[in-house]
C-alpha cells in the first residue's frame, strides 16, 4: 500500500521524526529501514538492546497516531486506474499497516480497498519475511509463482522474491533494490487479457 498505491511519506516522516527525537535516535538512521515493515521490527533494528515488549507498546502508539494523521496522504500516480484494471482479477492488499490504518490511508487517497487484505493483524512476522505474500496467495487460491508483487521498499521486495513471486519495484525508492522489474510510476503498467483466464502485466515504453 504505502509507496505503491498511497504516498504517505509526509506522515511517516512526521511520526518517526518525533519518535527518533524522543529516543535519541539519529533520524538519518530511521529512513533507510522504516519503509515496508511493521514499526516494532524497525525499532528492534534501531535499538537492538531494547525489550521487544517496549517496541510492541510503541508500535501500537505509532499506529494510533498514524491512523488519525492523514494530512498529505495522496494516491500514487496511476493507482486508481491500476486498481480499476485489476478489479476482476484475483488480487490482494498486503501491507504492514493494521486494518484501521490501511482503511484510513486508502480512504484519504480516494482509492478502492481490495476485498482480500493481509494486514499486520494477519501475520506473525513482518516483511522481509514472505508470510504476508504467501498468505495472500493462499487466500486467493493461486500459486505464488503465478503472482506479481508491487513494492517500493527493500523489505517488501525481499519478501516478494522470497515468496517465489515476481516483483515490480515502483517509484524512486525501489530503484535501488533488485526487483524483477522497475517502473517509476504505476502509469507505465498495462493490464491485458491472457489465455486460461489469466492476465498479462506489461511495462509501457
Amino acid at each position: 500500500m504505502d509507496g505503491t498505491l498511497v504516498n504517505s511519506d509526509a506522515v511517516v516522516e512526521r511520526v518517526w521524526r518525533r519518535w527518533a527525537d524522543e529516543h535519541g535516535v539519529d533520524f538519518a538512521r530511521v529512513l533507510p529501514v522504516v519503509h515496508g515493515r511493521q514499526a516494532f521490527a524497525t525499532m528492534a533494528e534501531l535499538l537492538p538492546d531494547r525489550p521487544m515488549e517496549q517496541n510492541l507498546r510503541d508500535n501500537a502508539l505509532l499506529l494510533a497516531e498514524e491512523t488519525t494523521d492523514v494530512t498529505g496522504v495522496t494516491a500514487i500516480p496511476g493507482a486508481g486506474a491500476f486498481l480499476a484494471a485489476i478489479e476482476d482479477v484475483p488480487h490482494a492488499l498486503v501491507t504492514s499497516a493494521d486494518a484501521a490504518l490501511a482503511k484510513a490511508r486508502m480512504t484519504a487517497a480516494g482509492l478502492r480497498m481490495p476485498d482480500t487484505q493481509v494486514t499486520a493483524e494477519s501475520v506473525t512476522a513482518s516483511k522481509p519475511d514472505p508470510e504476508g505474500f504467501l498468505k495472500a496467495a493462499a487466500e486467493l487460491g493461486v500459486h505464488p509463482w503465478d503472482c506479481v508483487v508491487l513494492e517500493d521498499s527493500q523489505a517488501g521486495i525481499e519478501a516478494g522474491l522470497s515468496a517465489g513471486m515476481r516483483v515490480i519495484g515502483v517509484g524512486p525508492r525501489a530503484a535501488a533494490f533488485e526487483a524483477t522489474a522497475h517502473v517509476d510510476t504505476l502509469e507505465r503498467l498495462r493490464v491485458e487479457p491472457a489465455p486460461d483466464d489469466c492476465v498479462r502485466i506489461t511495462i509501457a515504453g
